[in-house]
């Protein structure tokens, strides 16, 4: 079942959706209703060349990385070694939101769903202090990143991108080292790729990940 949104600020139980996490559709990208969302396990993902209203969902199986469990390969810590990439934190936010969205051309694509409707209202909660970015650098070029939304010890992820070989795995890495140290628990991947399992990435139950998201 899909359930349709309205101007109050609700989401159903999402065990009434459909297979595929998909749960709601409509409502508005505020601030209140994304942050309502996400302390629910909902996000927003649709095309939007395509959808003219928001498609919500949340799956049962949630596909996290655990901070602690982040995994290095052997050529990522040669190449963290080498220093010639520095990661930074909230330095350039509007600079990784617009590398995720045009990054090997994904904006042109017929599913981009990275728009400017999107980007305005992450860059709100970026200001409001309910996102943050991740930078990698290369001199004083921006390579890599990516960007998400925190809310107490977990980070959801929402989109990265690389440049060059590999910043969007030094990106990931220095969220995972920065975010243990700072006591996070969680970062919820929302879509399994092979790129995030091999760093660690496994499903857990909506039951286990809500738990850890609303202590």
């Amino acid at each position: 079942m899909v359930f349709q949104l309205d101007d109050k600020l609700w989401f159903p139980d999402p065990h009434l959706g459909e297979e595929d996490g998909l749960v709601a559709v409509g409502g508005d990208l505020s601030v209140d209703r994304l942050l309502l969302a996400y302390s629910n396990g909902f996000f927003p993902w649709f095309s939007f060349k395509t959808q003219k209203e928001p498609l919500w969902y949340c799956p049962l199986q949630r596909f996290v990385i655990f901070p602690n469990e982040i995994h290095v390969s052997h050529s990522m810590q040669q190449l963290i070694n080498k220093n010639r990439l520095k990661p930074t934190i909230n330095k350039d936010f509007e600079g990784v939101i617009r590398g995720c969205a045009t990054a090997q051309n994904r904006n042109t694509e017929e599913g981009a769903w990275l728009g400017p409707e999107i980007a305005k209202a992450y860059t709100e909660l970026h200001r409001q202090g309910f996102a943050a970015s991740v930078e990698v650098w290369e001199d004083d070029r921006l390579v890599g990143g990516l960007y998400g939304v925190n809310l107490g010890s977990s980070f959801f992820g929402e989109s990265m991108f690389s440049l060059v070989p590999s910043a969007s795995k030094l990106a990931l890495i220095h969220l995972a080292r920065m975010f243990e140290i700072l006591g996070g628990k969680l970062i919820d991947c929302q879509i399994e790729t092979p790129h995030l399992r091999s760093m660690g990435g496994r499903y857990i139950s909506y039951e286990e990940y809500i738990n850890i998201i609303q202590k």
